[in-house]
C-alpha cells in the first residue's frame, strides 16, 4: 500500500511539474500582435518579432501597456518611404523616459528582419542606443536601412491604412514634416488578445 501511494504521489508531482512548465512556455509569446488605431483612417495590425528584437519588442509592449501612445501622432510622413510616429512632442525630438540598445547588425546584434513594405522599425538619433518610443512603418521597400535600424515586426493587416496616411497627409518639406494640426492621431495601440 505504501508503495502504491509513493507511485501515485510521484505521478501527481510529474503531472503538476509538466503543467506548470507548459504554462511558463505558453506565457512567453515571441510574436505578440498589436493593433494601432488611427483616427479617421482605421486599424493597422502588426505582428511583432521578439526572437529578432527582444529588447525592442519588450520596450514597445511596455509602452503599449502603459497606454503611452494613446493620443500621439504620426509626425513625419514620406510617401513611398514610411510613416513615423510615437513622439510625445510631435516634432521628432521626443521620446519616453527610457532609451534602449539598438538591435541591428551595425550595433553588434544579429537581426535578419528587412526593411520591406510593412516592416515596423525603431527611429533613433545618430546614437545607436537612442531609440525610445518613436517607430516607423515602411510604406515601401528600403533595404538600405537593414543593419542600421531595429526592425521588430511586420504589418499583417491594414497596409491600406498606411497607404492612405502616406497619400493623404500634407507635408511641409522633403523631410516629411507634418504640421501639428494635420498629424494623423493614434487613438490607441493595444495588444491583441
Amino acid at each position: 500500500m505504501k508503495r502504491i501511494l509513493t507511485i501515485l504521489f510521484t505521478c501527481l508531482m510529474l503531472v503538476m511539474t509538466t503543467a506548470c512548465s507548459s504554462k511558463k512556455k505558453a506565457s512567453v509569446n515571441n510574436h505578440p500582435v498589436v493593433v494601432i488605431k488611427v483616427k479617421n483612417y482605421g486599424d493597422i495590425t502588426v505582428k511583432l518579432d521578439r526572437t529578432q528584437a527582444p529588447i525592442t519588442v519588450d520596450n514597445f509592449i511596455s509602452l503599449v501597456n502603459d497606454k503611452f501612445y494613446d493620443g500621439l501622432t504620426f509626425h513625419r510622413i514620406i510617401d513611398t518611404f514610411m510613416i513615423q510616429g510615437g513622439d510625445p512632442k510631435g516634432d521628432g525630438t521626443g521620446g519616453s523616459k527610457k532609451t534602449i540598445k539598438g538591435e541591428f547588425s551595425q550595433n553588434g546584434v544579429d537581426n535578419t528582419l528587412s526593411h520591406t513594405r510593412g516592416t515596423i522599425s525603431m527611429a533613433r538619433s545618430s546614437d545607436y542606443n537612442s531609440a525610445s518610443s518613436q517607430f516607423f512603418i515602411m510604406q515601401d521597400d528600403d533595404t538600405s536601412l537593414d543593419g542600421q535600424y531595429a526592425a521588430f515586426g511586420k504589418v499583417t493587416k491594414g497596409m491600406d491604412v498606411v497607404d492612405k496616411i502616406a497619400w493623404n497627409t500634407p507635408v511641409l518639406d522633403d523631410n516629411g514634416t507634418v504640421a501639428k494640426d494635420k498629424q494623423p492621431v493614434i487613438t490607441s495601440i493595444r495588444v491583441k488578445k
